[in-house]
């Protein structure tokens, strides 16, 4: 079978380059790559399609085919979509239509063979694929990764600083897209229960799919890349990332406590990881305190206690608040923060981290799957999670646990369950265990690609004709900039204009 994944925001190239280092290059990416890598293994051929840039600051997405040496059957597909340069993915909607999927078309009819099926990531690539399904009659699968109205709630959305926030996230272009593709699609892929329940069953996607629809949906959880992370590996450079950890640790920790175990957390600074719970957690408990030390793993900047001026918006608006509470209450010398670049050097991370009877955290206050604990699980080290999203699932089966659940809003909790790890042995060796079993167990992207391709495969099999689907040329409005116009004829909405009432009912 050939599958075509379609990725439009980001970008892939064999060296990984800037992946989990910014916002439009995070697990989406690496859920991708991996997959399609699994794919080719298994003895499939995939195209990971996404968008050509030439940019200077970019040279490495602008050629229009790449490959991963390992895999040969696996191809990168660039093709332009509007401006040359980079656009970060909430400016790339009013160019999918006019030129991406044009651009798709043409280099199939040129090559003379099609995929037999399309599988899209993300809003963008879901409409690209309705887009698709429209010209060519290939269906495909909508595997969202997370979804638009949950992003609002998040952030708070309302009548007041809608305008503002859909100016800056585009969030009626991305409701309306995501709508579009769960409806047309084959398949609804989401990598949890929950997901699929919560996320689709969102008010703001009623009457565009039934979650309690079992023809419609598949529960596929992702995999760790275990040649990676598994603690019984040795990277490349294995020895040259342990000297720079100790010499990281050695600059920020003071020395009389470089011996003591690490509560670690490695995520990009978002607001929504709730950095600044986990420091409060940590900096409220003296007792925590003096039985470990606390490491945020920070992607891209080297030396943030200090200076971060190379930091984002997003970045600073984390960090100006945990460098004031780390001020305040005197926190230099029990905490670090550096970069880490690629998935080899978090993995020599996360074993040695182990290896130093640490702790991993995730305390997000909402997490869709939860990736990267189960990569920390698979390095030998027990992970603490937030009780909201996919985690509840991934470390719980019945009544067997394979990792502590936390709330991320009550801080005294999570210091309760750190230091309850930290200061029995038993329990520490007994969540590292479990956890470790349970990655390796159900957790591997081979298992995930066998699953997928099987999917595949049955719903194309019982596919039934639908509608075609009409696509409206783009229209200015004042507040609804650059939506896409709808007509299903089903009914079930016609060139609709989304309003603020009908996202939060």
């Amino acid at each position: 079978m050939r599958v075509a994944f379609l990725n439009p925001q980001g970008n892939f190239d064999p060296a990984d380059s800037y992946l989990a280092q910014h916002p439009d290059f995070g697990g989406q990416l690496v859920y991708v790559k991996e997959l399609a890598l699994a794919m080719g293994e298994l003895g499939h051929q995939a195209d990971i399609i996404t968008r050509q840039i030439q940019d200077p600051d970019w040279p490495e997405f602008s050629s229009p085919q790449d490959a991963y040496p390992q895999e040969p059957s696996v191809r990168i597909l660039r093709f332009p979509a509007g401006p040359e340069r980079f656009l970060r993915k909430e400016l790339l909607w009013p160019y999918l239509g006019p030129d991406w999927v044009p651009n798709i078309i043409r280099f199939y009819d040129q090559e003379g063979e099609y995929p037999d099926f399309f599988t899209a990531h993300y809003g963008d690539g879901g409409i690209s694929a309705a887009l698709l399904k429209k010209g060519t009659g290939i269906p495909f699968s909508f595997t969202a990764h997370s979804l638009g109205a949950h992003k609002m709630d998040n952030l708070g959305v309302d009548r007041e600083n809608f305008p503002t926030l859909n100016s800056q996230y585009s969030f009626t272009t991305r409701l309306i897209a995501e709508r579009t593709a769960m409806n047309h699609s084959l398949v609804n892929i989401t990598s949890t229960t929950q997901e699929r329940h919560k996320q689709y069953g969102h008010a703001a996607y009623h009457g565009a799919v039934d979650p309690a629809d079992e023809h419609r949906f598949a529960v596929i959880p992702p995999g760790v890349n275990l040649a990676t992370f598994d603690k019984g590996q040795t990277a490349k450079d294995e020895a040259e990332t342990v000297r720079y950890l100790r010499e990281m640790l050695a600059r920020d920790i003071l020395d009389d406590r470089l011996e003591l175990p690490c509560i670690v957390a490695s995520s990009r600074l978002d607001s929504k990881k709730n950095h600044l719970g986990l420091l409060k957690a940590y900096g409220s408990n003296p007792v925590l305190q003096n039985k470990s030390n606390l490491v945020m793993l920070t992607s891209g900047l080297s030396n943030p206690l200090q200076e971060y001026p190379e930091a984002s918006a997003t970045e600073k608006a984390v960090l100006d608040p945990l460098l004031e509470y780390i001020n305040e209450q005197e926190l230099r010398g029990k905490i670090a923060m550096f970069s880490l670049e690629g998935h080899a050097q978090l993995g020599t991370a996360y074993r040695y981290f182990g290896q130093q009877r640490s702790i991993f955290i995730l305390p997000a206050l909402h997490e869709p799957f939860g990736l990267a604990p189960l990569e920390a699980m698979a390095a030998g080290m027990p992970a603490v999670v937030t009780k909201f999203g996919g985690p509840s699932e991934s470390m719980r089966d019945g009544k067997q646990e394979y990792g502590v659940l936390i709330d991320p809003f009550d801080p005294e909790q999570i210091s309760r369950n750190l230091l309850a790890l930290l200061a029995d042995a038993k329990m520490w060796e007994k969540y590292a265990r479990a956890g470790y079993s349970r990655v390796v167990s159900k957790y591997n992207w081979k298992k995930t690609a066998a699953a997928y391709l099987e999917t595949l495969r049955q719903h194309q099999a019982q596919k039934k004709t639908r509608d075609t689907l009409q696509i409206h040329p783009y229209y200015s409005d004042p507040v609804l900039e650059n939506v896409i116009k709808i007509a299903d004829l089903q009914g079930m909405y016609r060139e609709m204009k989304v309003k603020l009432d009908w996202f939060r009912s």
